[in-house]
């Protein structure tokens, strides 16, 4: 198949299930939190599991510089398609209004989960002398796991900015679209790409490696790293989208980026073994050189995971569509769910591999349970996903809507 052959609704379909893929694995990630060696930092603090904290790492290596390039490109088909005006009125009422709306039930449920879990790891009574909470500010404002939606409103603002500007200074796209096809023409562009965010993390104070790029969940302004980090991502998502034909590159060169993915991930866990996942790297070559390979692992793993959607997820398939629809709910309310499951599954006598599988299993039925009931077929199914579908639907549309 050449790059001309691939219609738009196939197109799509991959690309909206590599987006899901991403979010649903944050699932997992925060699963693990409960498992990874060292102390404390969650809500309980379980059997600990070396090969829970590889996951951990390695699922956070690329899941949400996916998410973003995927963010990119359906945020350039959607001004495309509703012009600024639409985009505009669009994001807000399915991005900033569902931050605004989900913040407090999200917040409530982590003070509650940390509450209980205190309660259940002191052997049933509160613990006598717990620390007060860290003051609310500006700078540490708790945007909990919801901060995607924050950084999404960052980067959409960044676009629109750019997108005035790119015209008075390269108006018919002539330079980009040149850059663009550089970049995609072979493999090597993901050094390219992955520059920005290795020289951000190589200059990062106090970087943990082992989380990779600082998540920007406290605080009202992002954290550089993470603007650059994911602000590449997404403006490289953004520009793909205007020459789609490139999409076939990606495809094109999918194994070359995964093979390369998998031994820089394997580089990047053997130059932090030994290390403690709280521990800072030191100043010096070896933080530059594990900011470099990891940058680059996770240009790879996002290149190469939707090229595989590309190649292998073009056509429709019902239950992908159904989950694909379902991670947006799924995400936006899962955290209190994990975060209970774990404080259930702690008293148990199990291996950390064993119990985490019940907790994904136990909270991914409770919440497609909850999307198929509340969400499908609802008011709140219009809201986050554009559409509300009957209960008997012989086919559900065939438009992807740009979520």
């Amino acid at each position: 198949m050449t790059t001309s052959q691939i219609e738009a609704p196939d197109r799509l379909h991959a690309l909206d299930a590599v987006r899901a893929g991403a979010l649903l694995l944050g699932v997992a990630f925060h699963a693990s939190l409960s498992f990874l060696p060292g102390p404390q930092i969650w809500m309980v603090r379980d059997v600990e599991s070396a090969g829970v904290l590889d996951f951990f790492f390695v699922a956070h290596i690329f899941r949400m510089t996916a998410f973003f390039l995927i963010a990119g490109f359906f945020g350039r088909m959607l001004i495309e398609r509703r012009g600024t005006g639409g985009f505009i009125r669009n994001r807000l009422g399915r991005i900033a209004l569902p931050l605004l709306a989900f913040w407090p039930v999200a917040m409530s449920g982590i003070i509650a989960s940390f509450i209980w879990g205190a309660v259940v790891m002191n052997g049933g009574t509160p613990p006598a002398n717990s620390p007060p909470p860290p003051p609310m500010t500006a700078a540490t404002f708790p945007l909990t796991h919801l901060w995607f939606l924050y950084m999404l409103l960052w980067l959409y603002a960044g676009a629109l900015a750019l997108r005035t500007l790119g015209r008075l200074i390269d108006r018919d796209g002539k330079i980009v679209d040149a850059a663009m096809r550089l970049l995609t023409a072979t493999p090597f562009g993901a050094v390219i790409l992955a520059a920005p965010l290795a020289l951000a993390l190589a200059w990062q104070p106090m970087w943990f490696a082992w989380g990779g790029i600082p998540t920007p969940d406290k605080g009202f302004i992002p954290n550089a790293t993470a603007l650059i980090g994911f602000g590449t991502a997404f403006g490289f998502g953004w520009l793909l989208h205007r020459q789609q034909d490139l999409l076939g590159n990606l495809r094109r060169w999918f194994p070359v980026h995964l093979v390369a993915a998998v031994a820089l991930t394997a580089a990047c866990l053997w130059q932090l073994g030994g290390t403690s996942f709280v521990t800072p790297m030191a100043e010096g070559a070896a933080k530059t050189a594990l900011a470099a390979t990891y940058a680059l692992a996770a240009w790879s793993w996002t290149l190469g995971l939707t090229g595989a959607a590309l190649r292998y997820l073009t056509r429709e398939r019902p239950a992908v569509r159904y989950v694909a629809d379902a991670s947006y709910w799924i995400y936006l309310v899962h955290l209190p769910v994990v975060a209970a499951l774990q404080i259930l599954v702690y008293p148990v006598q199990a291996p950390a591999p064993v119990k985490m599988a019940i907790v994904i299993g136990g909270a991914f039925l409770i919440l497609l349970a909850s999307y198929h009931l509340l969400v499908r077929h609802s008011w709140l199914g219009k809201w986050l996903n554009g559409r509300k579908l009957p209960w008997r639907s012989a086919r559900p549309e065939m438009e992807m809507q740009a979520a």
